[in-house]
């Protein structure tokens, strides 16, 4: 009887934990790689010295490049690289460039929230929050429309609080 019971029972937890590591089709792990490329147009800054606006005794116009890496539906990284320049009293230069790394959170709708850390070659620092919509979606690519909300820090300089508006294509 004890033979029988223990046989009952080793059969029992075979079966069990065959069941328990028995496996469908492995699940492809999700990766969604898109590039885009953007103009940025910083309307107004804000910082204790006074308020800053684009488009009067000069203008500022970045090109901001990057690449979206998907790591799920709802979360991914971002990498970007933005060029800025800077017209005033009839010259142009190349102002600023600014490395963006961040996180991508979709929340749907064609919405995504862009959580990006910010390090200028002028010795700025910072974050830069921002929100994304998708204007217009298509098979191979898409046109995008964002606002930035910029805050920097350091270079002896004080903090400041940007609103721009940026738009682009992603593909």
């Amino acid at each position: 009887m004890k033979f029988f019971i223990l046989l009952v029972f080793s059969v029992f937890s075979v079966l069990i934990s065959l069941s328990a590591y028995a496996q469908t089709a492995p699940a492809q792990p999700y990766l969604k790689v898109a590039g885009y490329v953007g103009i940025l147009h910083p309307i107004v800054t804000f910082s204790s010295t006074g308020t800053e606006k684009n488009f009067g005794d000069h203008y500022v116009v970045s090109i901001p490049v990057g690449i979206n890496i998907w790591k799920s539906q709802k979360i991914g990284f971002s990498a970007e690289f933005q060029p800025s320049i800077r017209a005033e009293n009839g010259t142009s230069r190349m102002a600023n460039f600014t490395f963006h790394p961040g996180v991508l959170v979709a929340l749907g709708k064609g919405w995504t929230f862009a959580g990006r850390a910010a390090f200028e070659t002028s010795g700025r620092y910072g974050v830069t929050p921002a929100l994304n919509k998708t204007v217009i979606g298509g098979k191979n690519s898409s046109l995008f429309a964002v606002v930035p909300l910029p805050v920097r820090f350091g270079n002896d300089k004080p903090t400041s609080f940007t609103i721009g508006f940026q738009f682009g294509i992603a593909f």
